[in-house]
């Protein structure tokens, strides 16, 4: 089979390789759609602290089962199904205390840049689901990254009539500003990028601030809701630093920031200690996901709450990866996908 490897920043290889084994509680896919994703995008760039490369690359995709563990129950050889590419180990004290993002054994299945896809029992049996014909598989390789923003935005106390900013307008970004809509907020998105902005609208966001125009985009966020107060939620959702800092900035008196995207390491918050003081603002940061946020997701995407043709623009062969990926990295798309034979 064929599968992609990084082996440093922004060096990519297509190689061949034997298509994996399978133990008696593992399943083997076939993949029919892999897509990129920011994460992605930064690990090709610029690593990452828990991968050390050279490693398989990839980890949001869609396929059918051909071969399938002795032990394994509820699955068959020819199901389509949706895969995630983590699972918590439910022992550790983290998982008892019901924080199973924060999973201290979490099991992550890195390579869904392949032609098969071997699926571990642990993810088998907490975050693997079957496909009616009801949703494509375009669609449901969307689970992965919907349900980090199903995750995140329960985070948020979010009440009707609520002003949401959603500083960011990635995949990621929009998938907060679409629930974030259906929760019954008024919401406002910024980004650098005017076809974003537009897509933000279509998802139904009440209206945009392009923040490469305006020089305080605190200021004008503010002025945009009722007595200048700032938003009731902030949700930062592009990993810069810089816009970590003016969400909590944009928050009203008594709100609630929620800082999303992952910053590059080393990165220090800085924070006006008598604003979060006086001002009793909240402040969370939330990682990943958990099982419960996925079999969320999924059902989400089923309802048709977003649709793959507003996430995904074009589409791939595996040896044109790179190109996705740059493209992706460009902006110039939410996301591509690779499709498989």
């Amino acid at each position: 089979m064929l599968r992609a490897v990084l082996y440093k920043e922004e060096d990519l290889s297509i190689e061949e390789c034997p298509i994996p084994e399978i133990g008696p509680n593992d399943v083997l896919i076939k993949n029919k759609i892999s897509t990129t994703c920011g994460t992605d995008v930064k690990i090709f760039k610029r690593g990452y602290p828990l991968l050390k490369p050279p490693h398989p690359f990839g980890h949001e995709f869609s396929g059918v089962i051909t071969a399938v563990g002795k032990a394994v129950k509820g699955f068959k050889e020819g199901d389509r199904v949706a895969v995630h590419n983590t699972a918590p180990c439910n022992q550790c004290y983290f998982c008892k205390k019901g924080l199973l993002s924060m999973c201290e054994d979490m099991l992550f299945n890195r390579g869904s840049y392949s032609e098969y896809v071997k699926v571990p029992e642990r993810i088998v049996k907490q975050n693997m689901f079957l496909l009616d014909n009801s949703i494509s598989h375009k669609t449901a390789s969307l689970m992965e990254p919907f349900s980090c923003a199903v995750y995140g935005i329960e985070n948020c106390p979010i009440h009707p009539g609520d002003a949401v900013v959603v500083n960011g307008a990635g995949p990621i970004g929009l998938m907060f500003v679409r629930l974030a809509v259906i929760s019954g907020a008024k919401v406002i998105v910024t980004d650098m990028v005017d076809s974003r902005l537009q897509l933000a609208i279509k998802l139904g966001a009440w209206k945009t601030v392009n923040v490469g125009d305006t020089e305080n985009s605190v200021q004008v966020i503010r002025e945009l809701t009722d007595g200048n107060r700032g938003a009731d939620i902030v949700i930062e959702a592009t990993g810069i630093i810089d816009v970590w800092e003016t969400s909590v900035k944009m928050a009203r008196k008594g709100g609630f920031v929620l800082l999303f995207g992952g910053t590059k390491s080393n990165s220090i918050l800085r924070v006006d200690s008598t604003l979060l003081h006086y001002s009793q603002i909240t402040i969370k940061g939330v990682f990943h996901t958990t099982p419960l946020h996925v079999m969320t997701a999924l059902e989400l995407l089923k309802m048709g709450v977003i649709s793959s043709d507003d996430f995904i623009q074009n589409e791939y062969k595996l040896q044109d990866l790179e190109i996705a990926i740059r493209e992706h990295a460009s902006g110039k798309v939410i996301k591509n996908c690779i499709v498989y034979p």
